[in-house]
């Protein structure tokens, strides 16, 4: 069985540690904060959260861009010219372009590289339900499962994969249109968190909404509980935009109903942030 390379891209999330353990490559993903460019990668060498949603508080504004089939041709090539297959499980193409150029210059390499296998998969997710995948994936391939093998599994797994997430500040989905000027006003006023899924397109909707932040991190355990198969047997990711406390006060009211497996804890980056805000947290 030839070498392969598991690609994806920094909006799983997953830290430098699982990166480095797992052999991942991870294509970094562009956001732009104050009027300037950043790359977000995975060690947040260019700009910390912390700082990126500081600037958000304070007022800045912030916008992502999708990778473009050239770079994605950078990446594919230096694994196919080292005799490595490779396969890509990436950021939702119902959230983002991104997809979709991959899937561009996989269509080149095939062309360059006949003899090679090449695979591109839409997760249908983001953030750590993006990398649930990715993780999974790499474990496979470190047990001699086959390329093909993992991306038939990714490609019946991904809809399993559940995602809920909250925002604090309505403002940020209303800049990203998913919610209209009218709705953000009266919602922040009656202090409305919604809590949203993504779909089986990849898309985010809303699922209910609730007063109050406390009711938020309580929906969001709720959640979990209604879809939740043998929890003893999962392990739990939980991702936060600089908002640590709020996330612990999740993963604490879970422990203390349901004897998961384990809890993985990471941040909610400036991508998916610019458009989320401050304050999320996802299940």
């Amino acid at each position: 069985m030839r070498e392969y390379a598991i690609i994806t891209d920094s909006n799983c999330e997953l830290t430098p540690d699982y990166i480095e353990k797992h052999n991942l490559v991870v294509i970094p993903m562009p956001f732009e904060i104050d009027g300037k460019g950043y790359l977000n990668y995975p060690d947040y060498r260019d700009l910390t959260p912390h700082d990126f949603y500081d600037m958000l508080r304070g007022g800045k504004t912030a916008s992502t861009s999708q990778l473009n089939s050239a770079i994605f041709i950078d990446f594919f090539e230096e694994e196919l010219k080292n005799g490595r297959d490779v396969i890509y499980i990436g950021f939702s193409g119902g959230l983002s372009g991104t997809y979709y150029q991959s899937t561009l210059a996989a269509e080149e390499m095939r062309e360059k590289y006949p003899d090679a296998k090449i695979y591109t998969i839409d997760t249908l997710g983001a953030s750590l339900g993006q990398g649930l995948l990715v993780l999974n994936a790499a474990v496979k391939r470190s047990e001699g499962i086959s390329i093909d093998a993992v991306f038939h599994w990714v490609e019946e797994t991904r809809y399993k994969v559940c995602h809920w997430f909250t925002v604090d500040d309505l403002n940020h989905l209303k800049r990203g249109g998913r919610i209209s000027p009218a709705a953000a006003l009266v919602g922040t006023m009656l202090g409305i968190k919604p809590i949203l899924n993504i779909n089986d397109e990849g898309k985010l909707i809303p699922i209910t909404k609730v007063r109050g932040r406390q009711k938020a991190i309580e929906a969001l355990v709720e959640e979990f509980a209604k879809a939740a198969v043998n929890p003893e047997e999962q392990i739990i990711y939980i991702s936060h935009a600089d908002s640590i406390e709020d996330a612990e006060k999740v993963r604490d009211l879970i422990k203390a109903k349901y004897p998961v497996k384990d809890f993985v804890m990471t941040t909610v980056g400036p991508v998916i942030g610019s458009h989320s805000g401050p304050g999320t947290l996802a299940v």
